[in-house]
């Protein structure tokens, strides 16, 4: 009470001097409904998303003890944090992936691949971003956006993109960082057009996709591959920076994509060598210590304490088993496959939500969830109504962070394979159904025809076979029908919220 009544002027022994009763309680009524809202409007924390790009669920200290990796920062959030051992990516890939983050909805529900020209994202969608603006937040995103923009030229307005999808402002990429034409993107125009050549790279003892890979194209003047990272969290310490300046602005949401630790994988001198998992695991100290500059300019800004923070990563790794052998280091954390697998390599992820003084801290949860529910969740925690139009596979997980049980947690989990869009995968408890053969993905075999004895497709059951090796799909034929009907369902309904 001291502090509102400082706020609006109101001398406490008002109160003493005035006889009439009803003006007592007329002055009364009103501290009580003005400090009953400014605890709602105290209670909407900020909220920053951290999405790295191609981590391994194996890669933190914080998910697996035996990574030869050191990621003291992002062990600092699962300490201070709820760490979730089965969270996952709506799709393997980077692009669909990023598209049921920011959507609520799956991404096999859109044609993903007109991402080149085209935004994915239709202007009618909610996003996180544009709840958030609902509920009065200032939003801005810094890094790789990867889910389209209108493309006519670098000339013109790229539009789409960010800031026509929710976001007050917007510095970044289009893509990844090996992917041209590489430019930097402010709001809605290139900072500078890409009129300059790079040619393609690639280092040797690493797979034509590992290393310093990069593809061949135009290249905007003066950018730099190497200093991509360090002017992203440069961007965003900005962000944070103005935010801690203008004391009236409303709270903020920060949604900050890094392009890495994808390819190229480009360490600065100071960690090269520092891991035990070469260049991969050395570009990835890296970018830890880039999300610790973050966190101590969110100290410095004394936002901690109001601050929902979720850290995760948008897919699966770019790790074979020769590099599993040659470093000692699992990065898929001992899950099978990788990147745009089926398999869990591919889309079990590192979850981490930090949320001081409503989520415990140093905790875990098996609770399944996906980065499609985020839309859901931030709604319930803003008290913002969702349309039912809006992000319809995202399911609200608010509960489990709160340790309050009493809604109902997610069932259901289904994502379409990376790299054969035939193959299906849906998850029910501990039973996990993919359609067809093969890894659906990078790793090999891709896809296998279905075998003489009938066997079509791969079940599995997690709680038992975490590493998907015994496939049950002869010995449960009820279980395979269930969860091909409920697949069904899902896919022609549209939606599963």
């Amino acid at each position: 009470m001291r502090r509102i009544s400082t706020v609006y002027g109101i001398n406490p022994l008002l109160a003493r001097r005035v006889r009439s009763r009803h003006f007592v309680v007329g002055v009364l009524s009103v501290l009580v409904c003005l400090f009953a809202c400014g605890a709602v409007d105290a209670a909407r924390p900020n909220i920053i998303v951290i999405l790295v790009d191609d981590m391994g669920y194996g890669d933190p200290g914080c998910f697996n003890p035996d990574s030869k990796i050191a990621t003291p920062n992002i062990d600092s959030l699962a300490r201070d944090g709820m760490r979730f051992t089965d969270a996952h990516s709506p799709g393997p890939l980077c692009h669909m992936s990023r598209y049921g983050l920011m959507t609520g909805r799956y991404p096999f529900r859109t044609d993903v691949t007109r991402w080149p020209t085209e935004p994915l994202i239709d202007a009618d969608q909610w996003t996180i971003a544009s709840l958030a603006k609902r509920a009065g937040y200032h939003t801005a995103m810094v890094g790789k956006w990867h889910v389209g923009f209108k493309e006519e030229g670098y000339d013109k307005p790229l539009k789409g993109g960010p800031v026509d999808r929710g976001f007050d402002r917007f510095f970044g990429l289009r893509a990844s960082t090996d992917i041209p034409p590489y430019f930097y993107i402010r709001d809605d125009r290139a900072v500078a057009e890409p009129t300059e050549r790079i040619e393609a790279n690639r280092s040797e003892g690493w797979s034509p996709i590992q290393g310093a890979f990069w593809r061949a194209g135009g290249i905007a003047p003066n950018l730099q591959l190497d200093d991509v990272l360090q002017r992203f969290t440069d961007e965003a310490i900005e962000v944070i920076q103005n935010h801690q300046k203008n004391v009236t602005e409303e709270s903020l949401m920060l949604y900050l994509a890094y392009p890495a630790p994808h390819t190229p994988w480009l360490p600065t001198p100071e960690f090269v060598g520092r891991s035990g998992a070469g260049m991969y695991g050395d570009f990835l100290m890296m970018v830890d210590s880039q999300i610790g500059r973050v966190l101590a300019a969110m100290d410095k800004a004394n936002m901690k304490e109001d601050t929902l923070l979720v850290f995760t990563s948008d897919n699966g790794p770019c790790w074979y088993d020769k590099d599993v052998e040659r470093f000692g280091h699992d990065s898929a954390g001992g899950f099978r496959g990788m990147k745009s697998d089926a398999w869990e390599a591919g889309h079990r992820m590192p979850f981490i939500v930090r949320w001081p003084g409503q989520v415990e801290a140093d905790v875990s949860s098996d609770q399944l969830i996906c980065f499609t529910d985020l839309l859901a969740t931030f709604a319930a925690i803003l008290d913002v109504p969702l349309p039912a139009e809006a992000g319809p596979d995202s399911i609200d997980f608010s509960p489990t962070l709160t340790g309050n049980p009493a809604t109902k947690p997610r069932r259901h989990f289904v994502m379409r394979a990376g790299s054969r869009s035939s193959m299906m995968t849906i998850r029910e408890g501990n039973w996990k159904l993919i359609t067809e053969l093969g890894s659906g993905g990078f790793s090999k075999p891709k896809y296998i025809p279905s075998s003489a004895d009938g066997v079509t497709g791969q079940l599995y059951d997690l709680q038992r076979d975490p590493t998907e090796s015994t496939n049950l799909f002869l010995q449960c034929p009820e279980i395979v029908a269930r969860l091909t009907t409920k697949l069904a369902e899902i896919v022609d309904k549209g939606h599963s919220r």
